[in-house]
């Protein structure tokens, strides 16, 4: 069984990807909601799978001054997210990551795991990946027993899941291109590297584009969304049209 940890922030203004507002037309205030829409799911599809729910979360002390909250510290906001969001919360871990940066903390996590808890598989997922589903994450597990890593693609280079069944060097191994750059380190370690499907992860206007579009499309065709994060794009009236300045361009738009 994999223990899937979900690197969380607390969804708030100044701790969302920086360019998700600034390149779009949500407020700092509505990236924050989106991101926490998109945990609710991420969180919601490791519950619905084979794999253990682990929360792995930065203290306090290692946020930025202007996104601690002194009346909700950060476990208790993930925790509250957990809350509404699981069938079982009681059935979720939360602990606290240790590492200054984001390559330091997932490979503390995926270290201390392997190794001193002696689970068979481990691994990361980005809380931004909201069409990871139940069968995402059980598919990454049976691909876990053949490969000692396996990557799922993103778009910008980046990965949306990294799942490990030994070490590998991880002091920067998440720098980007995150793709290339794991895939580098894994031949370093002769570790044999699995795929999964791309999956879009949401951190720029762009991505926030094809969400949209995403999302829309399969409702129109019957097929299964994202609940929290497609209710954040009803609720908003998100909707994209085609840019008449670019052959191939998405502008975001509100009903």
């Amino acid at each position: 069984m994999t223990v899937v940890a979900v690197l969380a922030d607390p969804p708030r203004p100044g701790l969302t990807p920086p360019r998700l507002a600034e390149t779009s037309l949500l407020s700092e205030e509505e990236a924050a909601e989106l991101s926490a829409a998109m945990l609710r799911d991420t969180l919601r599809a490791v519950e619905r799978s084979g794999g253990d729910l682990l929360v792995n979360y930065r203290p306090d002390d290692l946020l930025p001054d202007a996104a601690v909250d002194p009346d909700e510290p950060s476990a208790e906001a993930l925790k509250s997210i957990a809350a509404d969001a699981l069938e079982d919360p009681g059935a979720a871990r939360f602990e606290v990551q240790v590492g200054s940066t984001f390559s330091a903390r997932a490979g503390n996590t995926v270290t201390h795991l392997l190794d001193e808890e002696g689970v068979q598989s481990a691994a990361v997922l980005r809380g931004d990946a909201p069409f990871v589903l139940r069968s995402t994450i059980d598919s990454a597990a049976m691909k876990l027993r053949t490969n000692d890593v396996v990557l799922g693609p993103s778009t910008d280079g980046r990965v949306y899941y990294a799942g490990f069944t030994a070490p590998i060097d991880f002091e920067g191994a998440f720098s980007r291109p995150e793709m290339e750059t794991l895939v580098d380190r894994a031949n370093d370690a002769n570790r044999d590297v699995g795929f999964l499907e791309m999956q879009p992860t949401v951190r720029t206007g762009a991505d926030l584009a094809t969400l949209v579009s995403t999302i829309r499309a399969r409702w129109q065709a019957g097929r299964v969304v994202p609940e929290r994060t497609a209710e954040f794009v009803v609720d908003y009236g998100l909707t994209v049209v085609a840019d008449d300045g670019s052959d191939d361009g998405l502008t975001l738009v509100r009903e």
